[in-house]
C-alpha cells in the first residue's frame, strides 16, 4: 500500500535521513577521486529504496514525479530495444539498467531527503578533490592532460559539472547560519572543479559555460545592483583572460590545437586530428541516418556500416575504428533512429523545464536546488556536443543519480513550501 508523503523539511537528523545524507555526500564526493566511487553512494540509495518497495512504503508519487520516472524508464527501455533488436546480449543491458535502477533511489530521497548540508558539502568535496589531484597531475607529476579513474573527456566535464554545481550551490549558503564559511566552502567548490576540466584539456566542457552563465543569472542575478552586475562581468572577463593566458593550465595550447585541426580539415591536408576524426564521425553517421532515420542501425549495426565506409574511403579510416559518434545526439539517431533521439532530448529537457519553475523561487533552498537541476541538463547537453556521454558508466551513474537526488529534495522542498503556504 502506498503512503502519504512527508512534508518534513530536507534538515532533519532522523537516522533514515543520515543515511541518505551520507549516501549522497558520497555520490559526488569520491566520483573522480576513487575508482568507480560515483557507484558507492548510488548502491546505498538503491539498496534503500528496494526496501521501500519490498515494504510498500513507496511515497504517493504526484505527476512530475511521474514524469522524471517516465523519461527514466522511456531511456531504459528503448535503450533496452536497441540491445535486443541487435543482438547485444547482457552487457547492452547493464547501462540501461542504471536508469530503472535510479527509481528506487529517487523514492527512497523522496520519502526521507536529507540535511542539505550533505548534498552541497559533497558536492564540493568533489569538486576540490577533483582539481587537487588533476592539479598534481598536470604540474608536479608532468601529465598531457590530467584524469581520474575513468576517461579523461570524462573526468574533466564530470570535474566542470561539480564546479558549476557549487556555484548554483551560494544560494543555498548565503542563508546558512555560517554564512562565510559556506560560500568560501562552495567558491573553492568552483575552482576546484573548474580547474579539473582545465587541467584535463576537455574542451567540451567549455563550450557551454556561456549558457551555465546565463542560468546561474537567471538564478541569482536579475536581483544585484548593476554596480554589482558590472563587476561579475569583469570578474569573468579577467579570468577568462587568465586562464587562457596561463600556459601551465594548458588553455591555450589546447584552443590553438582546435582552430589548427579546423584549418586543417578544411584543406584536406589532415582530417585524422581530433576534431577531424570528430567531423568524419558525424558525416559518417550523417550518412547512415539517411538509410535508415526511423529505426536506427543499433550499435553493432552502426560499427560495422562505419567500418563499411571507411573500407570504402567515404571517411577516413581512423574516425570509422570507433564505436560511436562522439556526439550524443547523432549517435542517438544513428543507432536508435528519430524515437531515441527523441527519447534522449526528453530526458534532458523534461527534467530541465519541470526545476526551471522555481529558478526565480523566494525560497533560496529551493532556487539553489532548482538552479542544480537546470545545470545538470545543460552541462549533459553540452558535453554531449563533443561526447557521447551515456555511453560511460560515469555519464549514467552522475546523471541519473544526482537526477534522482536533486528531484526527491526539489519536491519535498516545494511541497513543503506549498502545505505552508496553505497553511498560513
Amino acid at each position: 500500500m502506498l503512503s502519504t508523503p512527508s512534508f518534513s523539511s530536507p534538515t532533519g537528523s532522523q537516522p533514515p535521513q543520515l543515511f541518505t545524507g551520507v549516501a549522497v555526500f558520497l555520490l559526488a564526493a569520491i566520483a573522480l577521486v576513487v575508482p568507480s566511487g560515483y557507484s558507492l553512494g548510488a548502491l546505498l540509495l538503491v539498496l534503500a529504496g528496494l526496501v521501500l518497495i519490498a515494504l510498500r512504503r513507496v511515497p504517493i508519487l504526484t505527476r512530475q514525479d511521474g514524469a522524471i520516472i517516465a523519461v527514466l524508464l522511456a531511456y531504459a527501455a528503448i535503450t533496452m530495444l536497441e540491445a535486443w533488436l541487435d543482438g547485444q546480449g547482457g552487457k547492452g543491458y547493464d547501462k540501461p539498467s542504471r536508469f530503472i535502477l535510479a527509481i528506487p533511489a529517487l523514492f527512497w530521497v523522496l520519502r526521507y531527503p536529507p540535511n542539505l548540508a550533505f548534498l552541497w558539502s559533497g558536492i564540493a568535496v568533489g569538486a576540490i578533490s577533483a582539481g587537487t589531484w588533476a592539479g598534481w597531475q598536470k604540474l608536479f607529476e608532468g601529465v598531457d592532460r590530467a584524469q581520474g579513474h575513468t576517461h579523461v573527456i570524462q573526468f574533466g566535464n564530470l570535474s566542470m559539472l561539480l564546479g558549476v554545481l557549487c556555484l548554483a550551490g551560494l544560494g543555498w549558503a548565503v542563508v546558512q547560519r555560517q554564512r562565510n564559511v559556506w560560500v568560501v566552502f562552495m567558491m573553492l567548490g568552483a575552482m576546484g572543479g573548474i580547474l579539473g576540466s582545465l587541467f584535463s584539456g576537455s574542451r567540451g566542457g567549455w563550450v557551454g559555460f556561456p549558457i551555465v552563465l546565463m542560468v546561474l543569472y537567471r538564478a541569482y542575478g536579475t536581483g544585484l545592483s548593476p554596480k554589482l552586475k558590472v563587476a561579475a562581468v569583469v570578474a569573468v572577463l579577467i579570468a577568462g583572460v587568465a586562464v587562457y593566458a596561463v600556459p601551465q593550465l594548458g588553455v591555450q595550447s589546447r584552443v590553438h590545437q582546435a582552430f589548427n585541426d579546423i584549418n586543417l580539415y578544411i584543406s584536406g591536408e589532415n582530417r585524422s586530428t581530433s576534431l577531424g576524426s570528430r567531423f568524419e564521425m558525424w558525416r559518417g553517421a550523417t550518412l547512415l541516418i539517411q538509410e535508415k532515420p526511423l529505426i536506427g542501425w543499433g550499435s553493432n549495426g552502426y560499427e560495422q556500416a562505419m567500418a563499411a565506409l571507411g573500407e570504402e574511403g567515404i571517411i577516413e579510416q581512423e574516425a570509422a575504428s570507433y564505436g560511436h559518434a562522439h556526439n550524443e545526439f547523432i549517435d542517438a539517431f544513428a543507432k536508435r533512429g528519430l524515437i531515441g533521439l527523441f527519447v534522449l532530448l526528453a530526458l534532458y529537457i523534461i527534467p530541465m523545464r519541470l526545476f526551471a519553475r522555481q529558478l526565480g523561487a523566494d525560497n533560496l533552498a529551493i532556487r539553489s536546488i532548482a538552479t542544480a537541476g537546470v545545470l545538470l541538463s545543460v552541462t549533459y547537453i553540452d558535453f554531449g556536443l563533443s561526447q557521447a556521454f551515456l555511453t560511460h558508466n560515469s555519464g549514467v551513474m552522475m546523471y541519473t543519480f544526482l537526477l534522482a537526488s536533486f528531484w526527491g529534495i526539489y519536491a519535498n522542498l516545494t511541497r513543503e513550501a506549498s502545505h505552508t503556504k496553505f497553511q498560513s
